[in-house]
């Protein structure tokens, strides 16, 4: 459904926390509608059966149907149409961006060898959060691990294309960034490393191997793989270097954790922007 002219089109944010943008600023809107509005962002086009009883799936499917109606009902008072019926069909409206589709077109294109990061109008978004965070549906949980996987593997391919640019302070963000998602991951302390390691920071690179060993170890009771020790100076990875006094940059669930992550390096990502003064790639 177009727009007129000057008005802004609305959006539907679902990473980082839900918001429901349009011309007047956000809406507010109460829980039914906003899963309503967050299924149809995730499935597209949807009929009012699967949504009534996914949404509501321990009432009845009459009682199902009478609280879908009350949700779309409420979302149209007096508002911009963001909900299309195709009869029994339920979309949202063309024109409503939803930031979940952004996010996968710029990670897709980041893992494609073709790809240039400074040509990817929606970096910002691989720095937006998780899907829905505390949402606990099953459809929730399924596709936030999904986006999480896509971003995981976006965030390591930007940073070691930022990398061949020489841009090391934006590739180290978007490495650490990967670190403060999954702690556990060998592949993003490994992207630090290599950041490190360019920029012939041995000592950094070491004490950021040294950090994820202690984590491993304590979490797992493993050691990091023999390609990430390779890829330190022979004899290095047990070389003593003093840990920073900082903390990592996650909240700890345990305190072996906590403990193991002593010596990670501080990043911005609480704010979500970069930790320089430079600007990711526009």
């Amino acid at each position: 459904m177009a727009h007129d002219a000057g008005q802004q089109a609305p959006g539907l944010r679902l990473l980082g926390t839900f918001r429901l943008e349009v011309t007047d600023g956000v809406l507010g809107v109460e829980s039914a509608g906003q899963r309503l509005l967050a299924f149809l962002g995730l499935h597209g086009c949807v009929s009012r059966s699967v949504l009534a009883g996914t949404l509501w799936p321990d009432a009845s499917e009459q009682h199902a149907q009478g609280s879908l109606r009350t949700a779309l009902w409420r979302l149209r008072r007096g508002r911009q149409p963001v909900v299309e019926s195709r009869g029994e069909m339920l979309v949202l409206c063309e024109d409503v961006a939803v930031d979940v589709n952004g996010l996968v077109r710029t990670a897709r294109h980041l893992v494609n060898d073709d790809a240039d990061p400074c040509e990817e109008p929606g970096l910002s978004l691989l720095f937006a959060g998780d899907l829905l965070p505390g949402w606990d549906e099953e459809w929730v949980v399924f596709e936030r691990e999904r986006l999480r996987q896509l971003r995981l593997h976006a965030l390591e391919s930007l940073s070691s294309r930022l990398v061949r640019q020489g841009l090391y302070a934006l590739a180290l963000d978007a490495a650490l960034t990967c670190v403060s998602v999954e702690p556990l991951r060998e592949s993003s302390h490994r992207a630090v490393v290599m950041v490190h390691m360019t920029e012939h920071n041995t000592v950094e690179a070491v004490r950021q191997y040294q950090a994820f060993r202690r984590l491993a170890r304590a979490e797992l009771g493993i050691d990091p793989s023999p390609g990430f020790t390779a890829m330190l100076p022979p004899g290095m990875a047990n070389a003593p270097v003093a840990q920073r006094g900082a903390t990592a940059p996650v909240t700890c669930p345990t305190s072996a954790l906590a403990t193991a992550t002593q010596g990670f390096p501080r990043t911005a990502r609480a704010t979500g922007r970069p930790s320089t003064s430079e600007s990711l790639p526009q």
